[in-house]
């Protein structure tokens, strides 16, 4: 079963979902999210919190250290939590799984009418898109290039 873990950031003005790999660690994992908005007045701290593209999530270390024995990380770090997945977007950024779908719809009438040219197009939508989302700075779309 999948479920969508949304939270809203601190300033109430945006909204993430999660991913949380295999369930290892609960939603409760997330102390507060900030948006490009309400982050520029987060004093940052690396060894609770992790950034994407202006968004950061500050985490419950405590928790995810107690729950670490359940993590295959060499360290239980927020970079680990984050870029394995463990807590995470759903998707490439916080509100992927909502565009990605609005930007799919014409592909998928394309589909009906030419199927070979439907793979051909939503080959090229995709790296892209994944092109677009790495310049932007998204984690997750830079994971091949992170060493």
């Amino acid at each position: 079963m999948c479920m969508d873990h949304k939270i809203s950031c601190s300033c109430g003005r945006s909204s993430a979902s999660f991913n949380f790999k295999d369930d290892v660690l609960p939603s409760e994992i997330i102390e507060k999210l900030y948006c490009p908005e309400c982050s520029a007045d987060v004093s940052f701290d690396p060894e609770s919190m992790v950034e994407d593209n202006a968004w950061v999530i500050a985490y419950d270390m405590d928790m995810a250290k107690f729950m670490g024995n359940k993590l295959p990380v060499a360290e239980v770090t927020p970079n680990a939590i984050f870029d394995e997945g463990y807590c995470a977007w759903r998707g490439v950024y916080p509100t992927d799984h909502i565009d990605s779908v609005r930007e799919r719809e014409e592909l998928v009438k394309l589909s009906k009418i030419n199927t070979q040219k439907y793979f051909t197009e939503f080959r090229r939508w995709s790296i892209e898109r994944m092109d677009r989302l790495s310049k932007e700075g998204w984690r997750k779309a830079n994971e091949d290039k992170r060493v």
